[in-house]
């Protein structure tokens, strides 16, 4: 199977602390080599200066909003020397003034084939949030177009007032994920696929997966699912309505079809689907899958996964392969 780069739009208005989450993750990578795209608004690039030297490869823009300074062309030149750094995750901090959907726009319009769409992140500044939205209307949709919504400086709030924020953010989401956060603490479980982590000798794989040290899990989940073949009709019409929360899945699905009863390889994020076709190894077979996301409820979820189950694939109608198709490599 090819191995692709996932590349995370990082997205918010001035000051809501993207370059502060940015930094969390650099300092407490683990062990993953992380890539940064800098878009600093002005002349001055303080966002580069201030992740400078934490970072293994760093490309820097200092000339406006990245939407605007280049195509699709451009990007993917400065997204290839990332490639070529091997890295296992790119971020790219945007302009605060940037418009998000055309960040998305711009990042799926790669040539470029080793690159992943990794997701949009949109911080927003709990404290700040409606009056925020009352100067700049548009945050509702920025908000409602984000994969993940970061709701940051929550501990500047009170009890009661970080639940009634967290549940205006989540009517405004639209049943994107939110996660409430102090000073960007995102775990990289959010982001990347525990496999591109590289254990020390010092550390086990699970122990660096669990450290709870500066680390924050309680406000993400993470919900696994083992079956045999699916129907490929109903599992499309599950990730079509797929529930409240749920931002990121991953894994390896069966579907058991005279003629495709080889592996595909699920990778989504948000709204964004693809399948990557290959055979299976030895020893391996059924349906793997793995879900992350907010307020998830993992009985609920398993039961619409068992639902789409098919005990004869056999019998299945071959029509109902092709909008898996239409997403597959």
């Amino acid at each position: 199977m090819p191995n692709h780069l996932p590349v995370v739009l990082l997205t918010g208005f001035l000051g809501t602390g993207k370059t502060t989450l940015l930094n969390h993750l650099l300092r407490g990578n683990r062990g993953v080599r992380i890539g940064v795209v800098v878009n600093d608004f002005g002349a001055v690039n303080i966002d580069a200066m201030t992740v400078a030297g934490q970072v293994d490869s760093m490309v820097r823009l200092g000339n406006g909003c990245l939407c605007c300074a280049v195509d699709a062309a451009g990007l993917d030149k400065m997204l290839e020397r990332l490639v070529e750094a091997d890295l296992d995750l790119v971020v790219i901090e945007a302009s605060g003034l940037a418009e998000p959907r055309d960040l998305v726009r711009l990042l799926l319009s790669t040539s470029h084939e080793g690159i992943e769409y990794g997701g949009l992140i949109e911080v927003v500044d709990a404290v700040e949030f409606e009056a925020t939205r009352a100067r700049h209307p548009e945050l509702d949709q920025h908000v409602a177009f984000a994969d993940l919504v970061v709701l940051n400086k929550v501990d500047r709030l009170a009890e009661d007032e970080v639940e009634r924020v967290t549940k205006l953010v989540t009517e405004v989401a639209g049943g994107r994920p939110v996660l409430p956060t102090t000073r960007g603490r995102v775990d990289l479980e959010m982001l990347l696929e525990p496999r591109a982590v590289a254990p020390s000798p010092q550390m086990s794989f699970d122990e660096l997966l669990h450290d709870e040290h500066d680390h924050v899990h309680a406000g993400y989940q993470s919900v696994e699912f083992t079956g045999g073949a699916l129907n490929p009709r109903k599992f499309m019409r599950f990730l079509d309505e797929r529930p409240a929360g749920l931002y990121r899945a991953k894994g390896n699905v069966y579907f058991g079809l005279p003629g495709y009863s080889d592996r595909f390889e699920l990778h989504t994020v948000g709204r964004y689907l693809r399948f990557t076709r290959s055979e299976w190894g030895p020893d391996e077979g059924g349906t793997t899958l793995v879900f992350i996301g907010t307020g998830l409820d993992p009985a609920e979820l398993r039961a619409l996964l068992n639902a789409c189950t098919e005990p004869d694939p056999s019998a299945v109608d071959e029509n109902a392969i092709l909008r898996v198709l239409r997403h597959t490599d």
